[in-house]
């Protein structure tokens, strides 16, 4: 961690909540609502999050799993997730989430016609905003604790 926190204080809580309220906070703001208002598929949601998760290398993220309801993906899912061109465990919808991810992070000047195509066959235009702002927060806020080591400081409740 490159970040000095106060012992016993939580890293991610004290970045995002104490070094600097005016933007940690909100930031905070923004990552809780796209759990809290998703509207999107838990296996859609948690494919699309996990390749993120992967792809920023967060450990704190990768090791979350999103709960609704009392249920949560399969403890595979993850290792699909890494394989989902090939996964015979994914319908379109979930499958499509995580390529989209995926290209979402490394090659968005890429996403041409016959993506959007598919895409579009298979997701609302209001799906595919959500689901690019949640894509968008993962990132951001994933990356930043990894940057920062703040993941690797964390520890999960239950670990």
């Amino acid at each position: 961690m490159i970040i000095d926190v106060p012992q016993g204080k939580d890293p991610i809580g004290y970045v995002w909540g104490e070094m600097v309220p005016g933007i940690g906070v909100a930031a905070a703001a923004f990552s809780l609502s796209v759990y809290e208002h998703s509207t999107l598929g838990l296996r859609e949601f948690e494919a699309a999050r996990l390749r993120i998760a992967q792809i920023n290398g967060c450990l704190f993220c990768q090791d979350w799993r999103t709960e609704r309801d009392g249920v949560k993906v399969e403890p595979e899912f993850a290792d699909a997730v890494t394989d989902w061109r090939d996964t015979d465990r994914f319908d379109e919808r979930t499958r499509l989430a995580a390529e989209y991810a995926e290209r979402y992070a490394t090659d968005h000047h890429g996403l041409d016609d016959d993506f959007w195509a598919r895409m579009f066959a298979h997701y609302t235009q209001p799906e595919v905003v959500e689901l690019s702002m949640s894509i968008g927060s993962w990132l951001a806020f994933g990356r930043l604790n990894r940057v920062l080591g703040l993941d690797t400081a964390c520890v999960l409740p239950g670990h």
